[in-house]
C-alpha cells in the first residue's frame, strides 16, 4: 500500500504542479489584460481632446502604406492636430499646424526612444539619435564642418559631381526612353558628402562597388519601415529571427564595411606626415577631420563606436535626404514647364555655360530659390519626425497632453495645411516671394528649432547647383504613363519610381 501510494506521488506532484503554473499563467494574462484596458483608458482619455477617423480597437488606423493621402484627409477635417492609432495601444498624437510645431520645437522634449532605437544598429548613437549632453557635445563639435567659409570650397566639388551625373544622362537619352532620375541623383549625392565631408579621392558614380552600399541603405530604410508597423516585430528577439530582421542585419553589415573602409582610408592618408601638416594648418576642418581629431571633455578621443556612428548617420542624412529633394524638385519642374523655363532663363543670365559656378552665383537666383522651395513644401525630404514629451504640454488653443506621450510632427500635413497654405495642391513659388509673409514655423523641409538640420546650408547650396546645371543642359518632361506613386519611408520616395524624359538643349 505505502508502495503504491509512493509510485502515485510523482504523478500527484506533476499534476498540482501544472495546476499552479496553470493558475499563474492564467493570473499574468488577466492582470495584462487589465494593464492593457487601464492604459488604453488613460490614452482615450488623454486624445478625447484630438479626435480621428474610426480605428479598430486591435488593428488602430491600418493605412497599407496610405499615411500621405490619410494625413491630407486629417488635415482637411481635424483642424490643428488629430490622433493617430497603430494597433493596440500605440497611439500618437499628430501635429501640422504652425503654432503646435512651434511649441514642440521650441522644446528639448526627447525623440521615441523606442521607434528611433530601430536605426541604432544600422547608424548607432549619432546626432541623429543622441540626446542630452553628448547630443549637445557632438553638435557643438560638429557645427564648425558646416560653416559658410567651409561651405564655399565645396561647390567646385558638387559642380563636377553634378556634371558627372549629366554626362551619364547624354548617354541614356540617346535611347529617347525616360529615365528613373532618383537612382543616378542618389549616387551623385554620395559621392558629393563622400568628398565635401569625408576627403574622398575619385569617383562614386563611375565605381560599381558603391551600388552595394547605395542599395543597402534602400534595403534599410524599408526595413525599419516595415518594423515600426508590425506589431510583432517590436520585440528584438522576434525580429532577429525573422526574415525581415536577417535581412536588416545583412544590410548592416554592408553599410558598416564601406564606411569602416572610408574611415580607415582617412586614417592612412593621416599617418602621411606632409597630410597631417596641411590638415593641421586648416583654420576649418571637414566633418571626418573633426572627428577624428575631436577630444571629449575629459581628454580622451572618441570611441571608435562614436566615430563610426556619427558617420553612419552622416552618410545616410547627407545624401539620402538631399537626393530625394532633388528629384522630387526636377519632378515639381517637369510638371510645371512655365516655372521650368523661367528657372532656366535667370540661372543662364547668372551662370551663362555653366562652365564656372561659385557660392556667390547662388544667391543671385532668387526664382530658382523660390521654385526649389516650394518644391520641398510640395514633397518635404523628411515626411514626419516624433517626439516624446519629457514634461506635459498645453497648445495655444488649450488642448494639452500629459508627460510621457507620443507626438508625430507630421511635415508632410503641415506644408498641405490649407489653413497655412491656401490651394497646398497647387505649385506657386509666390508663396516664397522676398515679400511673401508666413508663420516662422509654416514651412519646415529642415525641421526647425534646436535640432534642425545642421547641415541645411549644406543642402540647399547642393540642390541649387544640382537645379541649376540641369536646367542649363536640359528640358524636363514628366512622364504622363509614370506617375509618382508617394510612400513615406525615413525619407520620401516614390513607389514606383521617379521617371522624366530629357531633350538636351542646344
Amino acid at each position: 500500500m505505502l508502495a503504491s501510494a509512493l509510485a502515485a506521488f510523482p504523478g500527484t506532484f506533476i499534476s498540482g504542479f501544472l495546476q499552479v503554473i496553470s493558475l499563474l499563467g492564467l493570473l499574468l494574462l488577466l492582470y495584462k489584460a487589465v494593464q492593457y484596458y487601464l492604459h488604453r483608458q488613460w490614452l482615450l482619455k488623454c486624445l478625447q481632446e484630438f479626435p480621428s477617423t474610426p480605428s479598430h480597437w486591435l488593428f488602430g488606423n491600418h493605412l497599407k502604406d496610405q499615411d500621405l493621402q490619410q494625413t491630407l484627409l486629417w488635415v482637411e477635417k481635424f483642424p490643428s492636430a488629430c490622433s493617430r492609432w497603430f494597433w493596440g495601444n500605440k497611439a500618437h498624437a499628430v501635429i501640422y499646424d504652425p503654432d503646435y510645431m512651434k511649441v514642440i520645437l521650441g522644446r528639448s522634449d526627447p525623440k521615441p526612444v523606442h521607434s528611433y532605437s530601430f536605426f541604432a544598429p544600422w547608424i548607432g548613437y549619432g546626432l541623429l539619435i543622441l540626446e542630452g549632453k553628448k547630443w549637445s557635445q557632438h553638435r557643438k563639435m560638429l557645427t564648425p564642418a558646416f560653416h559658410y567659409d567651409s561651405l564655399k570650397p565645396y561647390v567646385g566639388i558638387m559642380v563636377d559631381s553634378v556634371h558627372v551625373m549629366l554626362d551619364k544622362w547624354e548617354q541614356f537619352i540617346v535611347h529617347d526612353c525616360p529615365l528613373e532620375i532618383y537612382q543616378h541623383i542618389s549616387l551623385m549625392t554620395l559621392e558629393i558628402i563622400m568628398k565635401c565631408a569625408f576627403s574622398y579621392q575619385g569617383s562614386v558614380q563611375l565605381d560599381e562597388n558603391v551600388r552595394s552600399y547605395s542599395e543597402a541603405v534602400q534595403e534599410l530604410t524599408e526595413r525599419i519601415y516595415s518594423r515600426m508597423r508590425n506589431a510583432f516585430h517590436q520585440s528584438n528577439i522576434i525580429y532577429n529571427l525573422s526574415s525581415n530582421g536577417r535581412s536588416f542585419y545583412r544590410a548592416c553589415q554592408v553599410a558598416h564595411e564601406y564606411t569602416d573602409r572610408m574611415i580607415s582610408m582617412r586614417k592612412a592618408q593621416l599617418q602621411n606626415e606632409e597630410e597631417l601638416e596641411n590638415v593641421q594648418k586648416k583654420r576649418l576642418l571637414d566633418f571626418l577631420d573633426i572627428l577624428l581629431f575631436a577630444q571629449t571633455e575629459d581628454g580622451k578621443s572618441l570611441s571608435d563606436e562614436d566615430l563610426r556612428a556619427e558617420v553612419d548617420t552622416f552618410m545616410f542624412e547627407g545624401h539620402d535626404t538631399t537626393a530625394s529633394g532633388i528629384s522630387w524638385i526636377l519632378y515639381a519642374l517637369a510638371t510645371n514647364p512655365e516655372h521650368q523655363q523661367r528657372c532656366r532663363e535667370e540661372v543662364q543670365n547668372v551662370l551663362g555655360d555653366g562652365t564656372s559656378v561659385t557660392w556667390n552665383h547662388l544667391s543671385q537666383m532668387p526664382y530658382t530659390t523660390m521654385c526649389i522651395k516650394e518644391a520641398l513644401r510640395l514633397y518635404p525630404p523628411v515626411p514626419a519626425i516624433g517626439r516624446e514629451l519629457s514634461t506635459p504640454v498645453t497648445f495655444p488653443d488649450g488642448r494639452s497632453l500629459p508627460k510621457g506621450f507620443l507626438i508625430t510632427l507630421s511635415l508632410y500635413g503641415l506644408h498641405h495645411n490649407p489653413r497655412v497654405w491656401p490651394n497646398p495642391e497647387v505649385f506657386d513659388p509666390s508663396r516664397f516671394a522676398p515679400d511673401a509673409a508666413r508663420h516662422k514655423y509654416a514651412f519646415l523641409p529642415f525641421s526647425g528649432g534646436r535640432r534642425n538640420c545642421i547641415g541645411k546650408q549644406f543642402a540647399m547650396s547642393e540642390l541649387k547647383v544640382a537645379v541649376a546645371l540641369t536646367l542649363l543642359r536640359f528640358e524636363l518632361l514628366s512622364d504622363p504613363t509614370r506617375v509618382p506613386v508617394l510612400k513615406t519611408r525615413t525619407v520620401l520616395k516614390s513607389k514606383n519610381g521617379i521617371y522624366l524624359c530629357l531633350k538636351k538643349l542646344k
